[in-house]
């Protein structure tokens, strides 16, 4: 039976905070809780708010977990990366599942408080685009709508001048003898590499043969992971506008659904997914 007069300080909980740090002075929810101003008298803006924030915050620690598995692939350090990737994977499941939420706004309520966002567009996200650019999906075009921002346009410049997560993984196939032909010679990063039928064959071997390469097979599948629950955002995404808005064109000038759609198309790693055609 529970006693309803317990008092947790009798089983030694903190209950004073007086100059000492407390959960909410830990994860400053004083910044958090007061980060959401609405424009409008709709009470849906600050369901639309909030689940942008959040996936900004969940993008923020997906860019740490790919930064540091893009490293420890350079430095050998596979298992530590898959662990890396594996957790890039559920971050993913949690951006998916954001738009769940968001799904309860019906297209009414969304009009309601659309023209208080005026041209700003998740479009404009310098976070994923980022993580684009990590992983190898490289468009110097989508720059642009950063330019007004130095810092966050250092930040981009930087990471196009290196190597992306799959850059990275094709090369840590070279290390371990695979040919990866024209591959192994890439110096310039802006750009989004070319499929390489050189890389495709070093891919089959590695699944023909899994036990013997366990660890460019691990990494393989990894990042299958990593690129499936992507590509179900990008799938959710598209279906969570069309159903808000239809095929009106995006709050940041887009085409809305049909730019989203294209976007579909976009795969990161091609030579992981073409291969289980030539197995």
């Amino acid at each position: 039976m529970i006693d309803k007069h317990f008092n947790p300080a009798n089983d030694g909980a903190q209950m004073s905070f007086d100059g000492r740090m407390s959960y909410a002075d830990y994860l400053r929810l004083d910044l958090i809780l007061t980060a959401q101003h609405v424009r409008s008298s709709s009470p849906d803006e600050l369901l639309f708010i909030i689940q942008h924030q959040t996936s900004e915050l969940w993008m923020k620690l997906a860019i740490s977990e790919i930064n540091a598995a893009t490293l420890a692939i350079a430095e050998g350090h596979h298992p530590q990366a898959s662990k890396m990737l594996a957790r890039t994977a559920r971050i993913f499941e949690q951006l998916n599942s954001a738009w769940d939420v968001l799904r309860t706004m019906t297209p009414s309520e969304y009009a309601a408080m659309r023209p208080s966002l005026g041209q700003s567009s998740g479009f404009q996200s310098w976070q994923y685009r980022m993580i684009e650019y990590l992983v190898g999906n490289r468009n110097a075009a989508m720059l642009a709508p950063h330019a007004h921002v130095p810092e966050v346009m250092a930040e981009l410049e930087a990471v196009l001048a290196r190597p992306s997560l799959y850059d990275t993984a094709i090369q840590s196939l070279a290390k371990a003898g695979f040919d990866i032909g024209d591959d192994a010679q890439r110096k310039d990063f802006r750009t989004t590499r070319e499929a390489n039928p050189k890389v495709v064959e070093a891919w089959a071997q590695v699944y023909r043969d899994p036990s013997r390469h366990w660890t460019q097979y691990e990494l393989a599948e990894k990042l299958v992971d990593f690129e499936d629950y992507f590509r179900r955002w990008r799938f959710n995404h598209v279906t969570t506008v069309e159903r808000v808005i239809g095929f009106k064109r995006g709050t940041g000038g887009t085409s809305g659904v049909s730019y989203l759609r294209r976007m579909l198309d976009v795969v990161l790693f091609p030579e992981l997914w073409s291969v289980r055609t030539a197995l």
